[in-house]
């Protein structure tokens, strides 16, 4: 039988071995909240060398290393660790036009060069991803295409920011 006074009354302490007993389980086995990446010890404090601090990609980047528990250093000789972002830039290109010699189809890619440097010690030498996704064009929906393009753009960040957290995570 129960200590307690009421069926189905649950005693705080019993609530809080329950909460215990689950948060021990999803820790053990690796769990962490989607989309949120640990970093190595190397990366704990991070400078940002970057031309374009506006870009999606380093916006993203940037989110992304602050919720893996990274701090962004404002100087270098704050840092542990120095992240250069030598290219980071995204663009279109034609990829089919029509029998009028207007563009039905678009490709939008999205490349980025990184390395990183710790001690004065180059820890991962230059790396480039690129990513492309194509779409469909028509000028009778110009700005709904508009739309597209930048969704897309973005996407391909995000993505981009997600191979790259995966590379660090494993310095």
């Amino acid at each position: 039988m129960s200590s307690c006074k009421h069926p189905g009354e649950w005693i705080p302490e019993k609530v809080a071995t329950i909460f215990l007993s689950l948060a021990l389980m999803l820790t053990a086995c690796g769990f962490h909240r989607q989309g949120v990446t640990p970093m190595s010890p190397v990366m704990k404090v991070t400078y940002v060398d970057a031309k374009d601090v506006r870009s999606d990609f380093l916006r993203g980047l940037t989110r992304a290393l602050k919720a893996g528990g990274t701090a962004i250093a404002p100087t270098r000789a704050a840092a542990s660790a120095v992240l250069r972002i030598e290219r980071d830039e995204s663009g279109q290109r034609v990829l089919s036009v029509s029998a009028r010699n207007t563009p039905t189809e678009y490709e939008i890619f999205y490349t980025v060069t990184y390395a990183v440097t710790s001690g004065g010690k180059e820890v991962l030498p230059p790396q480039t991803l690129t990513l492309t996704r194509d779409y469909s064009f028509d000028d009778e929906a110009l700005l709904a295409k508009q739309h597209e393009e930048g969704i897309l753009r973005e996407a391909l960040a995000r993505d981009l920011v997600n191979l790259v957290m995966r590379r660090l995570a494993s310095l």
